[in-house]
């Protein structure tokens, strides 16, 4: 038997058994799927692959719940979870930590038999896929956090992995027909693949004790320092960790520091909590009196051409971090969102930068409007472009943060403003002449809602870049824009990409370039 990456089931936390039959319980989530969740792109891809394959006509029957048994690995979901099938049967076998070309030992869990869906705990690899090579892989947690799925994998092939995830977005979730949907682009890779994260968020529990009865809190105690780290896959139980390898080096020592401090503090918690782990870099001219000669405790030192960056974690979560993109610099409170990944950052708006205007009409839009500006960093990086930018944001903390960068990076009201708008109305107070502008859309995971869309539509700015984490919320909001039904315009797609924001999972950013169409 080859043996590759070994795992183990885990427990799983929720379902009952009532006379040895398993009766699973829906969560929260399962009541109310939303569309582009998780559920619903694992249900397109699980049909999705068996449609493509024969039907069994006299299948065999379903192993019992708690059985091992052998999948071949067919195909990867959206998700990052592996799809599997066994000889004879119908079902579709769903486990995580396997890639196509895998034969993999798993444990029954769940059967969803009116979805043809197994769920399965991954337990080993007892044939290896030739696309697998073990000794990639950097984690000794691989294989039971939850946090990456594909370090056994050569980065291209993720890459490709990730172009093919956008595809099926839009094949999915966009409700346009395939000539309407331009090819997609090769996904743009992360210079870094390891330590690129510049903020982690590892938790820990509470107590054992510390609910006495349904909803009563005890005042438990922890007898020894608690397990810190990430979910233990499968289950809500926290799995101790010292160290996250897709972590920069800075946020790896801040973890150090957590740790150790909480071995001295521990009987001071009474309840579990989350630490903020975010990297912050002082940069200074190369040859300057403030470089110091020996590092302070927990900070790392970087030589760039002409500077150097003195990077160190910070914790406190009403702390502010700064980081630099080329010759840009963004200050945010720590806590706040702003991309994990600086490495891309300088080659990710440098895309931007070069796409936003049309190429063959480029002296025609003068103006852009950044929609969810948050702390500005497309209104600032792409001011050199425009006569005059605005950015827009319903958050007025994250404007008036964005107002401070502006200001940092040397730019005032004649070259960009920002406005904290109402959702409703957010291009009220907007004068621009909509043939002259551009409107760059970067929303939250659950995409835009459908009265934003309508408020654009009807502005109508001559082109839209719309960038997303959430490529299937972003592939149904394009296709709204698309197909144009009711009041406003409508646009059409000029290209599409991913940019790989995270490596070593399946997570890939969006990048789609649309035109209005003239009428």
């Amino acid at each position: 038997m080859a043996s590759a990456q070994s795992g183990h089931a885990q427990k799983r936390q929720h379902g009952s058994t009532q006379g040895g039959k398993w009766k699973p319980k829906k969560t929260k989530r399962e009541k109310n799927i939303a569309e582009g969740s998780s559920e619903d792109i694992l249900r397109l891809d699980i049909q999705a692959l068996l449609k493509s394959r024969p039907t069994i006509e006299d299948p065999e029957p379903l192993p019992e719940q708690g059985t091992q048994v052998d999948i071949e690995i067919l195909e990867l979901s959206s998700t990052g979870d592996a799809l599997g099938m066994i000889a004879g049967s119908n079902q579709v076998y769903v486990t995580e930590f396997a890639v196509p070309g895998d034969t993999a030992r798993v444990k029954v869990y769940r059967h969803l038999q009116e979805e043809s869906r197994t769920i399965a705990d991954f337990i080993s690899i007892t044939k290896p896929s030739p696309l697998r090579d073990d000794t990639r892989i950097q984690c000794k947690y691989f294989g039971k956090c939850g946090g990456c799925q594909f370090q056994m994998l050569d980065y291209p092939e993720q890459l490709k992995l990730k172009k093919r995830v956008l595809e099926k977005a839009y094949a999915n979730f966009s409700n346009l027909p395939a000539e309407l949907v331009p090819t997609m682009g090769d996904t743009i890779g992360s210079p870094l693949q390891y330590n690129y994260r510049t903020k982690l968020t590892p938790h820990f529990d509470g107590p054992p004790g510390m609910f006495r009865g349904r909803g009563k809190k005890s005042k438990a105690h922890f007898d020894s320092c608690p397990d810190i780290g990430f979910m233990l896959k499968g289950t809500r139980r926290v799995m101790d960790i010292e160290e996250c390898p897709i972590g920069t080096e800075a946020v790896n020592l801040g973890m150090n520091r957590e740790r150790a401090r909480m071995k001295e503090e521990y009987k001071n918690y009474t309840k579990g909590a989350t630490i903020l782990l975010r990297e912050n870099t002082q940069r200074l001219p190369k040859g300057s009196a403030d470089i110091p000669e020996t590092l302070p405790p927990y900070t790392t030192k970087a030589d760039n051409e002409t500077t150097v960056d003195i990077k160190s974690c910070i914790t406190d979560p009403k702390g502010t971090s700064t980081e630099h993109i080329d010759s840009y610099v963004f200050t945010n409170p720590a806590n706040s969102f702003f991309q994990n990944n600086n490495s891309i950052l300088p080659k990710f708006t440098a895309f931007i930068r070069e796409h936003i205007l049309p190429p063959a009409h480029q002296g025609e839009i003068k103006y852009l409007i950044d929609a969810y500006s948050g702390s500005g960093l497309f209104t600032i990086t792409l001011s050199s472009v425009f006569q005059h930018s605005t950015g827009i944001d319903i958050a007025a903390d994250s404007i008036a943060c964005a107002r401070k960068n502006a200001e940092l990076n040397g730019l005032n009201d004649e070259r960009c403003s920002f406005i904290a708008a109402d959702a409703g109305e957010l291009f009220k107070s907007v004068t621009y002449n909509n043939d002259e502008t551009v409107v760059v859309l970067d929303p939250p995971r659950k995409g835009c809602d459908a009265d934003f869309l309508g408020q654009l539509r009807r502005f109508g700015p001559k082109r839209v870049l719309y960038v997303s984490c959430n490529v299937h919320t972003q592939a149904r909001d394009v296709g709204v824009l698309v197909r144009g039904e009711g009041d406003g315009w409508r646009y059409e797609i000029e290209s599409l990409r991913g940019f790989d924001f995270f490596p070593q999972t399946g997570h890939v950013e969006g990048v789609a370039i649309l035109n209005r169409v003239e009428q």
